[in-house]
């Protein structure tokens, strides 16, 4: 049996769209990854981003940069 908490990766997830929602970016696919959340073995799970057209990921790539000045 796994130690993973639904509930946490659940909020993370959460928190992750809504941090890109505020600036416009909607990944439709983000979700948690269901083979490393129901892994036998102690793993984390992994947050699948999923795949984007390329406006979002230019719209994407300006908010990373961004976030670096």
């Amino acid at each position: 049996m796994h130690d993973h908490h639904p509930t946490s990766a659940d909020a993370c997830v959460e928190e992750l769209r809504a941090a890109l929602a505020a600036h416009g970016i909607t990944l439709p696919s983000l979700g948690i990854d269901i083979p490393t959340f129901a892994a036998r073995y102690p793993t984390r799970p992994l947050i699948a981003l999923g795949n984007c057209n390329l406006l979002t990921a230019r719209a994407l790539t300006a908010v990373l940069r961004k976030g670096d000045a």
